[in-house]
């Protein structure tokens, strides 16, 4: 199966009486893919990376990550999907103050165990693919935002998951340092994890190859769909 994310008919409500943030959604996403979730605030980005995370439950409809139903796993089985499966990268880099950019990207192996020296190994080599070798023993506020922003990347990536979430990823970046960045989430697309970016910057969907658009809790479009429309099923024969 390559789909790593596939939701269906998926709804998302709360409160009572009930809001919907999203109402009824299907996406498919393969493995290998990079995609942009564009809309405006309020428009339910922020709940379906929630859901695509698997940090948060679907009211109904049926929620796929990398070929597990999140409905069957309990939290402890989440937690895991998580540490093994999908990095995340925020706005607002959620680094820790007064620790190094070292010891701040081997906090992304945490939950998956294994000596701290082998941690810090592995997070060396992740600082060292974002171009960031020469900062290793800095901490946060001796870099600059795009630098810090590259490390939350690294933290993401340093267990090698799957799948990729980007939340607004350049925001709060310069357009210097955005480019940078979403440079190298281009870098890790082609060396094969699927990278889901969600932001309401159109600027910065367009340079994603697929754009899926979403308004008051409903895709509305997808550039993907009519692509894999045309994809013909391995098991066809072609008769002549």
């Amino acid at each position: 199966m390559n789909a790593v994310i596939d939701l269906a008919r998926v709804t998302r409500s709360y409160g009572s009486p009930p809001t919907l943030a999203l109402r009824g959604v299907d996406l498919r996403i393969d493995r290998g893919e990079m995609v942009a979730i564009v809309g405006p605030s309020g428009s339910g980005k922020s709940t379906l990376l929630n859901l695509m995370g698997t940090l948060d439950r679907a009211t109904s409809g049926r929620t796929c990550i990398a070929g597990h139903d999140v409905a069957e796993l309990g939290d402890a089985e989440l937690s895991a999907l998580r540490a093994y499966t999908i990095g995340f990268i925020f706005q607002q880099f959620h680094l820790a103050d007064g620790v190094t950019a070292l010891d701040n990207v081997a906090t992304g192996l945490m939950y998956t165990g294994g000596p701290v020296a082998e941690r810090r190994r592995r997070a060396a080599l992740a600082l060292e693919r974002v171009g960031l070798k020469h900062r290793l023993r800095h901490q946060p506020r001796h870099l600059s935002g795009g630098e810090r922003q590259r490390v939350a990347i690294a933290r993401a990536v340093v267990g090698k998951p799957d799948l990729l979430l980007a939340d607004e990823p350049t925001g709060s970046l310069d357009s210097r340092s955005g480019a940078a960045v979403v440079e190298i989430l281009r870098e890790l697309n082609e060396a094969g994890t699927t990278v889901v970016v969600i932001t309401h910057d159109q600027d910065l969907a367009d340079r994603m190859p697929r754009q899926v658009r979403i308004r008051d809790g409903e895709v509305v479009s997808d550039s993907g769909s009519a692509l894999r429309k045309l994809e013909v099923p391995p098991d066809l024969e072609v008769l002549t």
